[in-house]
């Protein structure tokens, strides 16, 4: 899911409950425009790094244990991650996100658009 600096959705895919959210990270920053890209560490590869560079951006992604040459990041910059969970956090206030009901990806895709158009309840 990729979030704007108020912490509402903008963009998102959903995938299977099985398949990592690396997979789907790289399509995400294509046609976007900003500063700075705000990335999970989950997500770190260089091939994400290139993407958000060609859309002339700096990519705030920690670096992940497995890699073997750390990559720094701004630390200041990178504590605004938070949006992205605020996000999650507002969509599971409704049961049926948080339950998982929506079995269908229809149902679920339709369901998030909702929730992005509301207004933020906090």
């Amino acid at each position: 899911m990729q979030a704007d600096a108020l912490g509402r959705p903008s963009r998102f895919i959903i995938k299977a409950g099985q398949v990592g959210e690396i997979t789907q990270a790289s399509s995400l920053p294509q046609r976007q425009s900003g500063d700075l890209v705000l990335v999970d560490k989950a997500c770190d590869s260089k091939a994400l790094r290139q993407i958000i560079a060609g859309i002339g951006a700096e990519a705030v992604i920690p670096s992940n244990g497995l890699r073997k040459i750390i990559i720094p990041h701004d630390e200041r910059a990178c504590a605004h991650r938070n949006h992205i969970g605020r996000c999650f956090s507002q969509m599971k206030y409704f049961r049926r996100f948080a339950t998982r009901y929506d079995r269908r990806a229809v149902y679920l895709q339709g369901f998030v658009c909702l929730v992005a158009a509301m207004p933020r309840m906090r």
